[in-house]
C-alpha cells in the first residue's frame, strides 16, 4: 500500500487513532529482530510504511519483511554496515527513494557487552561507540536535510546503563551516556524543524533466556513494578515519541519499570 501525502509536523496528524501514523514512513536501524522488530511491526500497526537495516540477520530480515508485508504496508529491508559511514549514507538515499519521503529515523541497533573494566580492550571500546554512537550520529546526518524538509522526528534507544553506571559495563554504559548527550545536542541543533527524544530500557525479556532464570528473577523482584520489560513496552514508547506533541524534544524517557530509582 503506498503511502498518501503525509502531513508536516506542526500540522494535524491522522485523526484515525487505530492508526496514527497513516501517511507517514520511518526508517529503523537493526530492524530485523528483538526489539527493532518490534518497534518496526508496531510503526506498521499504526499505518507507518517501513524500511529498516540489517546486517547479518538476512533470514531474520526476510521474516520481519513478510510480517510487515502482511500489515498492509510497504517495507523494504537494507542491509547496511553501521560502522561504515559511506554504508550509512548509500542506506539513508536508499531508504528516502524507496519510501518517497521519511518522517521518522530510529536509531535503535546497537551493541552489548559484559566486560569486567580491566579487560576491555581498545577494540572493544571502539567496537561499542562505534555501533552505539557514531552510527547514531551519522545516519541522523544523513536523514536531517530530508527530516527537517518534513518536520520529522529522531527517536534514539539509549539504556538505564547510560543513566545508571554498572561496573561489568563500563564501554557500553559510557557508549549510551554519550548516545544520550548526543540526542540533547541533536534536538538543539535541528530545532525547530525536527523534534529529537531517547528512550532508555531497563532490564527488558526479550525470551532468549529462559523466564525464571537467577538473573531475570533478581531484576524482577529488585524492579518497583515487580516484572522486567519487555520488547512491546519498549516499542509502544517509541510510538508515544513518534506521535507526542510537537513541543517534546530533548529527552531521555526511562522505560524501566521503576528500576532507576532503586
Amino acid at each position: 500500500m503506498a503511502g498518501g501525502a503525509a502531513p508536516r509536523r506542526g500540522e494535524a496528524l491522522s485523526t484515525n487513532n487505530s492508526r496514527p501514523l497513516a501517511g507517514q514512513c520511518a526508517l529503523i536501524t537493526g530492524g530485523a529482530r528483538r526489539i527493532g522488530r518490534e518497534i518496526a511491526l508496531t510503526f506498521a500497526r499504526a499505518g507507518a510504511d517501513i524500511a529498516f537495516t540489517y546486517l547479518k540477520s538476512g533470514n531474520d530480515a526476510e521474516q520481519t519483511t513478510a510480517a510487515l508485508s502482511k500489515l498492509g504496508v510497504r517495507c523494504f529491508a537494507i542491509r547496511c554496515d553501521l560502522r561504515d559511514v559511506k554504508s550509512i549514507e548509500s542506506c539513508a538515499t536508499e531508504a528516502i527513494a524507496k519510501l518517497g519521503h521519511l518522517d521518522l529515523l530510529v536509531n535503535n541497533a546497537g551493541a552489548y557487552e559484559t566486560v569486567s573494566f580491566e579487560e576491555i580492550t581498545p577494540e572493544q571500546w571502539d567496537a561499542m561507540f562505534d555501533v552505539n554512537v557514531r552510527a547514531a550520529c551519522f545516519m541522523s546526518q544523513a536523514c536531517a536535510k530530508e527530516l527537517r524538509a518534513r518536520k520529522g522526528r529522531i527517536v534514539n534507544i539509549g539504556s538505564l546503563g547510560g543513566i545508571r553506571p554498572w561496573a561489568t559495563h563500563a564501554h557500553y554504559c559510557a557508549s549510551k551516556a554519550a548516545l544520550h548527550m548526543l540526542t540533547q545536542s541533536t534536538a538543539k541543533a535541528l530545532a525547530p524543524e525536527v523534534k529529537v527524544n531517547c528512550i532508555a530500557p531497563g532490564m527488558i525479556d526479550q525470551g532468549e533466556s529462559a523466564r525464571g532464570s537467577e538473573v531475570l528473577e533478581r531484576f524482577e523482584e529488585k524492579t518497583p513494578v515487580q516484572r522486567n520489560g519487555t520488547a512491546a513496552d519498549v516499542a509502544q514508547s517509541v510510538l508515544f515519541l513518534a506521535t507526542c506533541p510537537d513541543f517534546i524534544t530533548g529527552q531521555i524517557l526511562a522505560v524501566d519499570g521503576g528500576l532507576g530509582l532503586v
